[in-house]
């Protein structure tokens, strides 16, 4: 696709409780793009240099990791300044979570010139800041399950929450925190005698929650690749809920690809995830996630702007419906954002 080979800084692993799934993302993309005669170069901003995970022993656990922390007596920015990125053609970002999705790591590699793959500092911050996101999805005419944000300082009073979820979006609700991925710190809740263990557990992972009606229905996924939308892909968890484990343990989730649903319901999905991607100001490639009710009414949950590469994922499922190979996928994916910095974009 490039009309010559690169050389592929691609970076993985980070202290987020997505270390893991990061890593084994690195391992595919890694793979496939040396399959294809790219140099490529590991890099993980949480080790200290020399110090490696090797992505091919990437093994996602049924429970995400606890975040591995600072690592003592390495500058923040070190991985920045290493051979491994100031020598790259191209930045492929394999991190997922934390500072590798919310803008601060586009925001380091633009400050250092490099030319990075997925999208910019304002998208990826927006996008993982599922409140901010569902603003701005009402805004641009894509629905989404009505909502509040509760804040650590708040969730002391457990009352006082089931109160307002009472008198908002009502029960069942679900609880995620507000800036994290991979459905980390993910709860169902029923009824308001759950709610205590479900705000301990979302607190873990952040000091803000989301807590949103929950939807009944059939759980969506739309990828868009370089302002297209793919085949929708629907996802059934054989656990009732796509969380943690039903994403990342072999077996626990069956997928039909493209799903098979009516074909204006496959295109208003398809519609509406375009319009997230560019309320959001994403670019080059992301995933859209959703729940479609019964009379295939689609409600927006998130939008991915760094999706999973992984031998389960959803993007390389998708792009496979639309004749596109990993191979293919990720070689464009570097090559889009190849072809933005030679324009000085």
């Amino acid at each position: 696709m490039s009309g010559r080979k690169m050389r592929i800084a691609v970076l993985l692993g980070g202290d987020s409780p997505e270390r893991d799934v990061s890593i084994a993302s690195a391992a595919g993309v890694m793979e496939a793009l040396r399959n294809r005669g790219h140099e490529v170069w590991p890099v993980d901003p949480a080790l200290p240099d020399g110090m490696r995970d090797d992505p091919a022993d990437a093994k996602i656990g049924e429970k995400p990791p606890e975040a591995i922390g600072k690592v003592r007596g390495r500058r923040a920015f070190d991985w920045l300044t290493g051979e491994g990125i100031s020598g790259a053609d191209v930045v492929f970002i394999a991190l997922h979570g934390g500072s590798g999705e919310d803008g601060t790591v586009q925001a380091l590699l633009e400050a250092a010139g490099a030319v990075y793959t997925g999208t910019g500092i304002l998208g990826s911050a927006l996008a993982m800041n599922k409140d901010r996101a569902k603003a701005l999805f009402r805004e641009a005419g894509v629905q989404a399950a009505p909502h509040i944000l509760v804040r650590r300082a708040e969730g002391a009073d457990i009352r006082r929450v089931a109160g307002r979820i009472e008198k908002g979006p009502g029960f069942p609700a679900v609880v995620k925190p507000n800036c994290q991925g991979s459905s980390v710190g993910f709860s169902f809740v029923p009824e308001p005698s759950k709610l205590e263990g479900a705000l301990e557990l979302g607190f873990r992972f952040g000091d803000e929650l989301m807590i949103e009606r929950f939807v009944p229905g059939r759980e969506m996924t739309v990828a868009v690749l370089d302002g297209a939308a793919l085949p929708v892909v629907e996802i059934i968890p054989s656990g009732g809920f796509y969380d943690y484990k039903s994403k990342y343990t072999k077996g626990s989730s069956r997928y039909e690809a493209p799903a098979s649903i009516p074909a204006e319901w496959a295109e208003r999905l398809k519609r509406e995830a375009l319009l997230a991607c560019e309320a959001l100001s994403c670019r080059d490639y992301a995933r859209v996630d959703f729940r479609v009710d019964e009379r295939g009414e689609p409600f927006c949950l998130e939008v991915n702007t760094l999706p999973g590469m992984t031998k389960l994922s959803l993007v390389p499922m998708a792009a496979a419906q639309a004749g596109i190979s990993f191979g293919d996928l990720v070689e464009k994916i570097c090559v889009m954002a190849l072809e933005r910095g030679r324009k000085g974009e």
